[in-house]
């Protein structure tokens, strides 16, 4: 009996220690096997070779602009973004092609940023003033976050407020997206094909507001708006807000200083470099050499495969990089700093930069006078777990939550062991099929590689490309 109790017992303590180990055992074999997915002539820069001093150098060379097949991770890219990859201008090699989307795309996104600000401040009400006040007490930050950005970007593109089916196109797409790079889940061909059948509605019936590629025909056209404005843009723009909102909800002071003063755009811009230095909207950026680069005694050939890695480059040169001090940026400038939130200028930088920083400040300003926020929620760069966060009204006196924080964290850390096993399992499965199909090796082989013409094929069904 004794000892049936004593097992029984030690049972216990490992299934309730089960959060404090087994999702880092699982991330560090998950890490293993998205190292596999990468080329093994591959230079992580900052790293052994190349430090984070040398990092702009490199990224700037004239020869370390290209893109195309040179390492799996190429493939695997493809495969998550798949069927738009051939009309995605981050993914494909510089040439006549490329900057005829290049200059669509920064046209699309030119705006003052007094119209952007109103813009987007008319979209966040809109979405806070439509949402149960009760969801709001448990809502995930990247939600709400996407739907903001679905709003603005769809009234920036077609001049008119997102009707709340496109709404749900849109967000169901972009989720479906990031959930598969974060491999949460398997990618969703029907959404990917719902979301293009309405952009094509709308290119032909020329509810557009903007000039769309000339060498595209309207499919194509549709496509190029799902991958570079309706894809990457209202994915990457949510989790920036995320970030933001979430690094405010874990740091209450900074929270009520900007709640109490949202006309202080000195502090919030230090509070949203701060924000963006800790997590980055990039994890690794990819390219490869056309041809020699020299920097110091490192010589790479022709065909080296680059990997920037911005949250290690980030983290370098700051004192006590975890933690969030907008201040620091009192003494620094972002152009001097180990500090890159968009790319560099001189290697094919975030196009949706200049609006950005408006559209976090403009939203930003907007949510804090109205809402406290509340999370004990972990808070990494990936961000699996989609920020959970307690949203309330914000009076003068208003008491934190403490209960319902300590089960959000305990409901956190069990959701973390669930999600990082499922992690493992489907990160094992995307990338062997992203292998198998090497989509974006076999466009790279066609004729006519570099132009419209050179498409992956499109499948059915409803799982992953």
């Amino acid at each position: 009996m004794m000892k049936r109790i004593v097992l029984i017992a030690a049972g216990t303590a490992v299934a309730a220690s089960l959060p404090s180990w087994l999702p880092r055992l699982v991330i560090t074999a998950r890490n293993r096997v998205l190292a596999a997915a990468g080329s093994t002539e591959g230079v992580t820069i900052p790293g052994p070779r190349i430090g984070a001093d040398r990092l702009k150098d490199v990224y700037t060379h004239p020869h370390a602009h290209g893109r195309g097949p040179g390492s799996q991770l190429s493939d695997l890219i493809w495969y998550l973004i798949h069927p738009v990859g051939h009309v995605h201008q981050e993914h494909m090699s510089s040439g006549p092609f490329h900057s005829e989307l290049a200059a669509c795309t920064r046209g699309i996104l030119a705006g003052s940023g007094a119209d952007v600000e109103d813009l987007a401040r008319r979209c966040a009400r809109r979405v806070l003033d439509g949402t149960d006040p009760a969801r709001l007490r448990g809502v995930r930050l990247r939600d709400l976050a996407m739907e903001m950005t679905a709003e603005f970007f769809h009234e920036l593109v077609f001049r008119t407020p997102c009707p709340p089916g496109a709404r749900g196109l849109i967000t169901a797409n972009a989720d479906d997206a990031l959930g598969a790079t974060k491999f949460t889940r398997l990618r969703h061909l029907d959404r990917r094909a719902a979301l293009t059948a309405y952009l094509l509605e709308r290119i032909r019936v020329g509810a557009i507001s903007s000039d769309l590629p000339a060498s595209l025909d309207d499919e194509q056209r549709a496509l190029y708006l799902h991958g570079n404005i309706f894809g990457t843009g209202v994915a990457q723009l949510a989790e920036g807000l995320t970030h933001l909102l979430l690094v405010l909800a874990h740091h209450p002071e900074v929270q009520q200083r900007m709640a109490d003063e949202p006309g202080d755009t000195a502090f919030y811009d230090r509070a949203i470099n701060e924000s963006l230095r800790m997590y980055p909207l990039f994890g690794i950026s990819q390219r490869i050499t056309t041809g020699p680069v020299d920097i110091g005694s490192e010589s790479l050939p022709a065909g080296s495969v680059l990997f920037f890695d911005y949250e290690a480059y980030h983290r370098s040169g700051f004192t006590d990089p975890d933690r969030f001090d907008p201040d620091r940026w009192l003494t620094l400038s972002p152009k001097d700093a180990t500090f890159i939130p968009f790319g560099v200028v001189g290697n094919r930088p975030c196009p949706a930069r200049g609006l950005s920083t408006v559209f976090l400040r403009a939203v930003t300003a907007d949510v804090l006078p109205r809402f406290a926020l509340h999370s004990s929620a972990g808070h990494t760069r990936s961000m699996p777990n989609r920020a959970p966060c307690i949203m309330l009204p914000r009076t003068p006196a208003s008491p934190r939550p403490t209960a319902a924080l300590k089960l959000m964290r305990v409901r956190d850390d069990w959701e973390n062991v669930a999600r990082s096993l499922t992690q493992l399992v489907l990160g094992c499965v995307i990338v062997a099929e992203a292998r198998s199909q090497k989509l974006c090796q076999r466009h790279h082989e066609k004729p006519g590689v570099g132009t419209h013409h050179a498409q992956p094929k499109r499948k059915t069904g409803t799982r992953h490309a």
